[in-house]
């Protein structure tokens, strides 16, 4: 057993002992309207005041341009909790996003049909 402060968050049997909402200070909204695919990318500058571990990690997951929902998965947190993170971190400067870029209309019938089809080949 580890003394407070030692070691880290995490029990092999109960899995993450800082739920993850305590991570986000409780806050559910990021700042920044974010989407799961949209690209995060560390701009260098460093932050301003202090960043608790959960940022760190997420920044320097970023020095190569990921997806919201893949930092989420690294991170191994909600996706709300990581756009929370993520927004936090573009409002000081430390991070540059780019929306995703559609050639489509997202809702196109003939790129949703396509999807599916692909999906019917892998089943």
């Amino acid at each position: 057993m580890t003394a407070a402060g030692e070691g880290p968050w995490l029990d092999d049997a109960a899995g993450r002992l800082v739920r993850p909402f305590a991570v986000s200070n409780g806050r559910t909204r990021p700042t920044v309207a974010l989407d799961l695919i949209s690209q995060v990318m560390a701009t260098g500058a460093t932050p301003l005041g202090y960043l608790g571990p959960e940022h760190t990690q997420a920044l320097d997951l970023c020095h190569a341009p990921l997806s919201v929902a893949e930092v989420a998965a690294h991170l191994k947190l909600p996706a709300a909790v990581a756009k929370v993170l993520l927004a936090d971190l573009l409002d000081c400067g430390a991070l540059t996003t780019k929306p995703p870029a559609f050639h489509h209309t997202p809702t196109d019938r003939a790129l949703l049909e396509a999807v599916l089809d692909g999906l019917r080949r892998q089943l």
